[in-house]
């Protein structure tokens, strides 16, 4: 599966401002994962700011966690940054690529509270793909499973 964001696209996209796009994400990820993720150890997160920033498209996400889930940050202060192109954080919340062979090939980079940035990793590593699958609602669930499945069997793996 590979995926090619249109250069003007990405343009226009690098401009807008980050808070909507950083809402947007924040409320995705708590109606479709946070339930699966809500009984993990989150106190040494809780209040810590995070930036994913997608290089390829020039978008940046600020959040922070809450105990409801994540939450919407405008930009600024930082306590880790993860960066990687689309498709890498596409091929990670997949589980079509594995975080550590993204970082050893440089793909994904860690910046700033690498610790922070370490245990954010070994915790979403331990969430198995299903879980957090069934957390989505009905159609999205079936849709991202198809998705990944197809994706799957481009590279040659087996699904069960």
């Amino acid at each position: 599966m590979t995926l090619k964001f249109p250069t003007s696209l990405a343009r226009l996209v690098a401009r807008l401002p980050a808070y909507p796009a950083s809402l947007a994400f924040a409320t995705a990820f708590n109606l479709s994962v946070w339930k699966s993720l809500q009984d993990l150890d989150w106190d040494a997160l809780q209040g810590r700011r995070f930036c994913v920033h997608v290089a390829d498209i020039g978008m940046t996400l600020w959040f922070s966690v809450a105990t409801s889930g994540l939450k919407a940050e405008t930009a600024g202060r930082q306590d880790v940054t993860f960066t990687a192109t689309l498709m890498d954080f596409i091929r990670l919340a997949m589980r079509r690529e594995d975080p550590d062979t993204l970082f050893f090939n440089r793909r994904l980079r860690i910046e700033g509270d690498t610790d922070l940035g370490l245990r954010v990793k070994n915790m979403l590593d331990g969430v198995e793909f299903e879980a957090l699958l069934a957390s989505f609602p009905g159609v999205l669930g079936r849709l991202v499973n198809g998705l990944r499945e197809r994706a799957l069997r481009e590279d040659g793996i087996a699904t069960t």
